[in-house]
């Protein structure tokens, strides 16, 4: 198991920093138990590697063996008859809200140093310092991933089921369609949950009666010490459409805001996700890239673009290619990317409609677009497996954890579905750059 981990990891390090840091440690993994066990050779490595390349390795380690595995470190005894010595927790390595979430994956600056530091403060479960904890930022700076990333974090300590995460639709839905109006039913689910994270409160003002219930849900929150977070894209003090009491409530916490992303750090975006892709740019187009554009979504837009143009057209993509791709599209719109243009873009390449994919049609053709459509939701959105199920209909979450494996198997060597998926995912991403 160990080799196949070690030529997976070969995709995002060099083998000179494997040997660094890899070879030296012993893996033990219990498929039966989800139990992983990892032994550095002494305690100053590990000392090292838990600084340096634990969130790294967790991470990469989650990814490859999926969802429901555990995590635990041991230091060797100083000779071959002591026995090893545990010195961590066992602690999980599951990304239930998006394995890109990570606080690895969040690329910072200086000017993002203190919205960060604050986030990671607030994984601490057993310290409620920051409570609510509001995270600002326009379109583009980070505010969904920093959200996703404390919650997956948290999830590795605590119960996943005891975490909500949604928007103001998902809220709205629970309300309306779960518990069919019915008030009392719907706050006693939220009060079950231990954290609260609710992503884009902006979108609050098209539910103006869901006011009064997010109130509810706060007061009782705060008064039994568990902890909120929040994103909006700009200042609350903006936010007139706000209940008085709503905001005068959220501006008890920590407010931090999260400032674009500058040069340096798109640039080092690109870097990453050429790597990742294989995407050979040379250092003028990095740079080109990261001057011309400024948001991550649209970047990544970009550069699947390329990808796709190397993919099918020609491999050898010259400087006159690379201009004709970046002067046919240009910076324009926030849009945001959602899973019903997703599913929506998938069923017309499938001359399906929407409803064939969220609902319970088993035909070969609907159940294959249905898959696919899960993948790219999964893939561009980070959305979590329960809360895609929603998205389709009320799916399980291990029905959709089988058509996103299962999609991610056949793209290894089916060769027209991995051009499809390039196609799908150039058209999706082109929304929020067009």
């Amino acid at each position: 198991m160990k080799n196949e981990l070690r030529n997976n990891l070969l995709n995002t390090c060099s083998d000179s920093d494997l040997i660094r840091w890899f070879d030296p440690i012993s893996i033990e993994v219990s498929d039966d138990t989800g139990f992983v066990m990892v032994t550095f050779p002494h305690a100053f490595f590990g000392q090292w590697f838990k600084s340096s390349i634990q969130d790294k390795f967790e991470e990469q380690l989650g990814l490859f063996l999926g969802s429901g595995f555990s995590v635990s470190y041991l230091n060797k005894g100083s000779s071959g008859s002591q026995p090893a010595v545990k010195i961590s927790d066992t602690k999980k390595i599951d990304f239930p809200f998006g394995h890109k979430f990570t606080f690895e994956n969040f690329l910072t600056s200086k000017k993002n140093y203190f919205p960060l530091a604050s986030a990671k403060e607030v994984t601490r479960v057993e310290n409620v310092a920051f409570n609510p904890f509001i995270i600002c930022g326009k379109s583009g700076s980070g505010k969904s991933h920093l959200l996703k990333a404390i919650a997956n974090e948290i999830s590795k300590k605590i119960n996943r089921d005891k975490i909500f995460l949604g928007n103001i639709d998902d809220i709205q839905n629970i309300y309306s369609v779960r518990f069919g109006g019915d008030l009392i039913r719907a706050r006693n689910y939220f009060f079950e949950f231990d954290y609260f994270f609710l992503d884009d409160l902006k979108q609050i003002r098209k539910y103006d009666k869901l006011q009064q219930e997010l109130i509810s849900i706060f007061n009782n929150f705060y008064e039994n010490g568990k902890q909120m977070v929040f994103s909006c894209s700009d200042k609350l003090a903006s936010y007139d459409f706000l209940d008085p009491n709503l905001k005068s409530r959220l501006e008890w916490g920590l407010i931090v805001t999260l400032k674009r992303p500058d040069l340096e750090i798109r640039a080092h975006y690109i870097q990453r996700q050429c790597k990742l892709k294989k995407l050979p740019l040379t250092k003028d187009q990095i740079l080109t890239l990261s001057q011309r554009f400024q948001d991550f979504r649209y970047l990544q837009g970009i550069l699947i673009k390329l990808t796709a143009f190397r993919e099918l057209v020609r491999k050898n993509m010259d400087d006159r290619d690379f201009e004709n791709i970046l002067n046919n599209t240009e910076e324009k719109t926030e849009e945001k990317l959602t899973p019903e243009f997703i599913i929506k873009s998938v069923s017309t390449h499938f001359n399906l409609k929407p409803s064939d994919l969220t609902g319970s049609k088993r035909h070969k053709i609907t159940a294959h677009a249905r898959q696919i459509a899960m993948y790219l939701c999964r893939d561009l959105l980070g959305i979590s497996y329960p809360a895609l199920g929603r998205v389709f209909g009320g799916k399980d979450h291990s029905t959709v954890l089988y058509s996103v494996k299962k999609i991610q198997e056949l793209q290894r060597y089916d060769k027209v579905l991995k051009r499809l998926l390039i196609e799908l995912k150039d058209m999706c991403l082109l929304r929020v750059s067009n």
